[in-house]
């Protein structure tokens, strides 16, 4: 047995650094089906038919209406024939509706609804769906079942006006149902049109948010929540990126985006198209409900705005720095802190109190652009002027809203030429005016080893900067050198390198002001990105070990950061303090056990409590093991030491 290692872990109050309030939140964005088919409790796929059909290459990509996915004949091989159709739509916005013709009673159509539905015993869901008959008059069925078993189902008669008239009923199912089908058929020969199918569980936050996700999110107590991206905002192209006013307003009436992951990964080796081509955006979730959803998790919204700039990895898109067209970007970013803060007498102040919340929402922050980074020009080439552009946006946004809190961005990588540049174009406009951002987004999602490396990092920024640490992750290769793109992709190897990285963060608060750890969700089996702080199916929702690592900070964090020294390797600590509370976070990285002890300069109290995260460093939380690697509470032995195990992060209550 290797010989014990000792720690000491010395505390002091000189030149302690104040803390941001709330630095510690969430990114949302449509990644991993993020919001259709997770966040957003739409449990249909599809459920409107303007699905798109999505493929290609940087610069090269297609895309074809396939409005008929997701559906399929019921029961299989039944006389029954689907045709989507387009003439005399329900919503010009979204025109695509579907033509439902049988031979025979009992024939229809079901949907995919992603895994299945799965019912669960004693909720109850809400059921609705737009109907045209012209010389059908019986009913139709919309029924819940497996195989044989029918977990719940009714009978509707239609109105043969020619006309669409809408339907909407609740069920509640006797039984636990994993992997139901959803099906829609006619009690006799017929021919009916159908569109805007939604089934919503009844028990969903707002009306909108699927329960279990929303309440691992409020577990979280962010202090804000970052949305619509990331790329998403960008889009694949100018043409699908995020248009924010497509967004609001009546839900079935947004007109449908296809999803800029959906091509994710296309390659020559599979044809250019992806598993997820038809991925989408219904857009149920949209800014209006952003905002809500701020309000209920108790988090200020940091919206982010399109610069005129496509997603720089897969575009070369940009819209000329000299143009009415980029006028028209500025002007959608000056409106959308008009629909959060205008009265009355605006016009997108107008627009939130006729949807509901007569009262502005709380809007500090903006973002402006993801992670672009200048393009010089060349020979025969434009650049795209990112910097001029930037600041043409901040110098208008900030002449109508002094106040907003502007977050910029170096770029998509740290320590790069791009990075490095970027921080000289900053450092030199914030020796201009000291206002000119509130922060620059940093991403960075790296190896474990690189994390423990650089926890120090920002010990050596220059205390002129801010940071918003906006994605960031550790990436462990697993199978060929790849990430898996499954739960077992957030191993406690990159959890702990997390936490050991975060002291760093904690430590150096005057220059990181915000993080949020990249991305939130992934749905198993939907998932183009990995690891994720959430994995869910239809089914279930659990906490990865890296949601552990970053609620401990969230829960412990105190109003100032205090210095702290450390004398043995692979150990890393951070404290902060609040009234009578000290709170120290210490990470043992090493493969063998530490006594510790903790100092100070001061009368911090003793150890009150111990909450701990150890395991091996290939566990990981799945559907069967939620909680394999999760916090747990150690009652202490002593005053101020203690002994820390093997890979493990601890926080240390200290009460005067």
């Amino acid at each position: 047995m290797s010989e014990q290692q000792k720690l000491t872990v010395h505390l002091s109050q000189e030149e302690k650094i104040k803390i941001n309030e709330g630095g510690i939140g969430l990114f949302l964005e449509d990644l991993n089906y993020a919001l259709d088919g997770g966040l957003y409790a739409e449990m249909l796929e599809n459920r409107n038919f303007e699905a798109k059909d999505a493929r290609g290459e940087k610069d090269r990509f297609t895309v074809e209406d396939d409005g008929g996915y997701a559906w399929e004949v019921y029961p299989a091989g039944a006389d029954a024939l689907l045709k989507v159709k387009t003439d005399r739509p329900l919503f010009n916005e979204n025109p695509h509706y579907m033509r439902v013709q049988t031979q025979t009673a009992g024939a229809g159509m079901k949907n995919k609804a992603y895994d299945g539905i799965y019912l669960k015993k004693g909720v109850g869901y809400k059921i609705s769906f737009y109907a045209r008959s012209y010389d059908y008059k019986d009913r139709v069925t919309i029924s819940l079942s497996k195989g044989e078993t029918v977990f719940a189902q009714k009978k509707i008669k239609l109105k043969a006006d020619g006309n669409w008239n809408r339907y909407a009923f609740r069920i509640k199912s006797k039984y636990d149902a994993d992997g139901a089908d959803f099906c829609f058929t006619l009690n006799k020969a017929g021919m009916v049109h159908a569109d805007c199918f939604s089934m919503m569980p009844e028990n969903a936050v707002l009306g909108v948010f699927r329960r279990d996700l929303v309440e691992l999110l409020k577990g979280m107590k962010p202090g804000f929540l970052r949305f619509p991206g990331g790329c998403v905002v960008e889009g694949n192209g100018l043409e699908n990126r995020y248009l924010w006013k497509n967004s609001i307003g009546q839900a079935e009436r947004r007109k449908h985006n296809w999803n800029r992951w959906a091509v994710h990964d296309a390659k020559k080796e599979n044809n250019y198209r992806t598993p997820f081509s038809h991925y989408g955006q219904t857009l149920g979730i949209g800014y209006y409900e952003y905002f809500r959803l701020c309000e209920y998790l108790g988090a200020k919204p940091l919206p982010v705005v399109s610069v005129g700039i496509a997603c720089q990895y897969m575009s070369s898109e940009c819209v000329p720095l000299n143009s009415q067209e980029m006028e028209l970007y500025i002007q959608e970013a000056l409106d959308v802190v008009e629909f959060a803060r205008g009265g009355a007498d605006t016009v997108w102040g107008k627009v939130r109190m006729q949807m509901g919340h007569p009262e502005p929402f709380r809007l500090e922050y903006l973002g402006i652009g993801n992670e672009q980074w200048e393009v010089p020009a060349e020979k025969g080439k434009e650049g795209n002027a990112f910097y001029k552009r930037f600041e043409l946006f901040e110098k208008v946004i900030c002449e109508r809203y002094p106040d907003l809190k502007i977050i910029g961005t170096v770029g998509p990588t740290v320590g790069t030429p791009t990075y490095d540049d970027a921080w000289k174009w900053i450092d030199a406009a914030l020796a201009r005016d000291p206002d000119f951002i509130y922060a620059a987004d940093e991403h960075f999602y790296v190896p474990p080893q690189w994390l423990y490396e650089h926890a120090e990092m920002y010990g050596d920024y220059p205390r002129t900067r801010r940071v918003y640490a906006g994605e960031y992750a550790a990436h462990v290769a697993q199978q060929d050198g790849m990430p898996l793109r499954a739960p077992q992709a957030n191993v406690w190897e990159g959890a702990l390198a997390e936490a050991a990285f975060m002291t760093g963060m904690e430590r150096h608060a005057d220059v990181v002001a915000m993080k949020s750890y990249a991305p939130l969700f992934g749905r198993i089996g939907y998932t183009q990105w990995a690891p994720n702080l959430v994995w869910f199916n239809g089914k279930t929702a659990f906490p990865s070990c890296n949601y552990h690592v970053q609620k401990l900070y969230s829960d412990y964090t105190g109003d100032f950061s205090l210095r702290t020294k450390l004398d043995a390797a692979g150990c890393y600590a951070s404290a902060t303090v609040r009234d009578a509370f000290t709170y120290v976070k210490i990470v043992n990285a090493g493969d063998t056990e530490t006594e510790c002890e903790v100092t100070g300069d001061f009368d911090f109290g003793a150890l009150t409590q111990i909450i701990r995260m150890e395991g091996e460093k290939d566990d990981y939380n799945s559907p069967e093991r939620p909680d394999k690697i999760a916090p747990c509470f150690v009652a202490p032995l002593a005053p101020r030491a203690l002994t820390l195990p093997a890979r493990s992060f601890s926080v240390l209550v200290f009460k005067k």
